[in-house]
């Protein structure tokens, strides 16, 4: 054959005149074609193991091995072994499922999607051989990606990833990037990921169904088993629920104390599991309950039981408030129905679920709350944060930003890098400030110059001192005006943000360089319009743009102003998000929960009441030892802390650990705080946020942390009675501390 043939040049078959010569020098390579083989998943387990679990610390489910089994045996074929191929096939994707933010399970649904990966995979696949997707495209392996014939490979960085790729380090010189602003993210709670703890896999994971706001009954059940479950099993991950080696095992508690010994492993008693053991003390966990007949009760999964709390004794003492719609911890004795005299209980036995006769409780406490370290898996040491091998959910992402193993690390040198700034030669860190005004009422002169005086505070600091955000908290109006009827309503609204909005133009410079992030109350619109300002459901949408056109306005004008090409700083915003949301910084790094109710009236209306103590140490399972203030109640850094038992400091420090401690921002029964059944899980505070700004006009203003947790609450931005005082609160992210700070005007 002639090396160098000439083909005819007939028009029939649209052939060339000219010969066609082949490129010796730099031929293209051939695609190699693979026979695809059957691979049963039993044989590819042994390599699947070595490398998803050996080496990624990765746990591969059954449906998913099928899948690999099958990909593999498609794309890799009968040299899968023999070549070594299947495992890089498997590492590869591996580590896309890392970089997707997956979960320590490899599952469809579990934070990634294993079938996005594969098919991303195989397009980058040639005989059997990941290629990388660079030499993909100049040897011109990529498929063709549309009809316009322009080939281009499909990237293998998971498109909802945050930030930049793992595989990138953001440059010096891309000021653009390392702006601390440009990692500001705000969460609406109806964008927050809907998990939902599976108790038989104990694992997180993402329900299926659509939300809707008028979901079927079954799921309002399944609101309260979720909170059941993830409370159950943050008590049984405590070191008091733990079976040591070393010990007889699970011994009862100790009646001679009446209190909870740390010594004792403690063991959960269900409430279907008392039939027929009366006279024996136990230790339940329920929520807290009035039943039909208007006794109170206890609830769990397996029935209930009428509660007897005359002689019960609250650890810590009056150490928080227990009001139905919680989750309590009791320790007392059942008695059965045949031994209680004079009772009515046997009406109400089988009646659903409930058990004949009653649980005397001798003590009765709130489960006891868990730091975020601990449910992530991590661990805080004196050289930085580093991952623990434990146990945890450090996999999971529960924000959509990323999960705290996943991102990180790399988020966090991202903001080391971030803080970064050089002037005349000195190395200069920066701060990381944000201000947090609540029950800012725009229909309020007072307000308003109150507000005007803090912004020109702010305004001439210099610019690193000046915060990268300010938060401003609802209600915006004292009354729900909207609730007027009529167009007046809606016009008399508008024009309480057109007056903030000539307010924030006075200060241009702030609105270049710090984002305002708005969050409504219960008389802003359009709840209020059915409410009356009353209790609505949560969570609840953002002010309409209806009424914020003025105030964006502001902040347009403001940018335009700005040359952008001498700056790479991001220019400003105002953003408006619904109540409660979420707010991160650098992904996983910083989380700050964001809620305006006044729950602290309702924990006092609604709490039972259990027989006074004593105000004596209690050393036992739930107290209030690691409660830290970092400023009394009233603001004042550094105040004497000899009298701790202060009203102000006190009533601090028991809604704090009232909140933290169930876990959820609404503790409550449905028909005290309505709360939409399908998006319930935006509302849960486990693992426990870095930052909870807790906005309560019926409280006074403090800053707490509790199991690393800074609960803050800004109180009322202008308090009643002092008209010339206004209060805000200085939260420094970085050394997660704030600070009450009042002024007078």
């Amino acid at each position: 054959m002639n090396s160098d043939p000439v083909r005819s040049s007939s028009p029939a078959f649209g052939t060339p005149a000219h010969p066609v010569r082949t490129n010796r020098i730099n031929p293209a390579p051939a695609r190699t074609s693979i026979l695809p083989i059957l691979l049963p998943p039993s044989t590819l387990r042994p390599v699947a193991f070595r490398t998803f679990t050996r080496k990624h610390n990765l746990t591969i489910s059954s449906s998913a091995l099928q899948a690999l089994a099958t990909f593999v045996g498609k794309n890799c074929g009968s040299g899968w072994r023999e070549e070594g191929l299947a495992e890089r096939v498997l590492d590869e994707v591996a580590k896309s499922w890392r970089k997707a933010g997956g979960g320590v399970i490899v599952e469809e649904g579990k934070g990634a999607s294993l079938k996005a990966i594969l098919q991303t995979l195989e397009g980058n696949m040639s005989g059997g051989r990941v290629i990388d997707a660079k030499l993909a495209a100049k040897e011109g392996l990529a498929k063709t990606a549309g009809a316009n014939g322009n080939n281009r490979v499909p990237s293998l960085q998971p498109s909802h990833s945050t930030g930049l790729s793992e595989d990138q380090a953001p440059d010096d010189s891309d000021d653009n990037v390392l702006h601390p602003r440009r990692w500001i993210k705000v969460i609406e709670a109806f964008d927050i990921p809907r998990l939902t703890y599976n108790a038989d896999k104990k694992h997180f994971e993402v329900t299926k169904f659509k939300p809707s706001l008028f979901p079927p009954p079954s799921h309002k059940t399944a609101l309260f088993r979720d909170r059941y479950n993830i409370v159950s099993q943050r008590l049984l991950r405590n070191e008091s629920f733990q079976v040591s080696l070393a010990s007889s095992g699970g011994r009862g508690l100790q009646r001679a104390s009446s209190s909870f010994d740390r010594n004792q492993c403690y063991k959960l008693t269900p409430v279907a599991n008392l039939l027929g053991r009366s006279g024996t003390s136990h230790l339940l966990l329920g929520l807290l309950s009035v039943s039909p007949t208007g006794e109170l009760s206890l609830t769990d999964i397996t029935g209930s039981i009428v509660l007897e709390l005359s002689h019960a004794r609250m650890i810590p003492a009056d150490g928080a408030w227990l009001s139905p719609g919680m989750f309590v911890l009791v320790d007392g004795i059942y008695e059965e129905e045949e031994n209680v005299r004079g009772s009515t209980l046997g009406g109400n036995s089988g009646i659903g679920g409930a058990i004949g006769g009653r649980f005397v409780g001798i003590s009765i406490c709130g489960p006891p709350c868990e730091r975020r370290e601990t449910s992530l898996g991590t661990s805080n040491q004196e050289n930085g944060r580093d991952i623990s091998s434990s146990g945890g959910f450090g996999w999971v992402d529960f924000l959509g930003v990323g999960s705290e193993r996943a991102q990180g690390p790399r988020m966090r040198q991202i903001q080391t890098r971030c803080l970064r700034d050089v002037h005349d030669g000195i190395e200069v860190h920066r701060r990381l400030k944000m201000v947090i005004m609540g029950e800012v009422n725009l229909d309020n002169m007072k307000t308003l110059d109150a507000l005007r005086k803090v912004l020109a505070l702010y305004n001439d600091l210099p610019l690193q001192e000046r915060p990268v955000a300010f938060v401003l908290m609802g209600n915006f109006v004292q009354k729900a005006i909207i609730n007027g009827g009529g167009q007046g309503g809606s016009i008399e609204y508008k024009e309480c943000f057109d007056m903030l909005a000539l307010i924030l133009s006075e200060f241009p410079s702030l609105l270049q360089r710090s984002t305002f992030i708005f969050v409504p109350g219960d008389n802003d619109p359009w709840s209020s319009a059915f409410t009356a300002g009353a209790t609505s459901t949560i969570p609840r949408h953002e002010v309409p743009e209806l009424f914020t056109s003025r105030v964006k306005r502001a902040f347009a004008s403001a940018n335009s102003q700005l040359d952008r090409n001498q700056t790479s700083e991001p220019g400003g915003e105002a953003i408006w998000t619904s109540n409660p949301s979420r707010i991160t910084l650098f992904g996983p790094v910083h989380d700050i929960a964001v809620l305006r109710d006044d729950i602290s009236g309702r924990l006092r209306r609604s709490a039972v009441s259990v027989a006074r103590n004593d105000p004596t140490t209690v050393d036992g399972l739930n107290s209030t030892a690691d409660l830290e203030d970092q400023a009394d109640a009233q603001g004042h850094p550094g105040a004497d802390r000899s009298n701790p038992a202060s009203p102000a400091t006190h009533s601090a420090r028991k809604l704090v650990k009232t909140v933290l401690d169930q876990g959820t921002m609404s503790p409550f029964p449905q028909s005290l705080r309505p709360v939409l059944w399908d998006y319930a899980s935006s509302l849960q505070l486990y693992p426990l946020p870095t930052a909870f700004i807790l906005a309560d006009s019926e409280a006074v203003s403090f800053c707490v942390t509790y199991e690393g947790c800074h609960v803050m609450n800004p109180g009322r931005f202008v308090p009643e009675g002092d008209l010339s005082c206004m209060k805000w609160i200085e939260y420094d992210i970085l050394k997660n501390r704030g600070r009450v700070k009042e002024e007078r005007f």
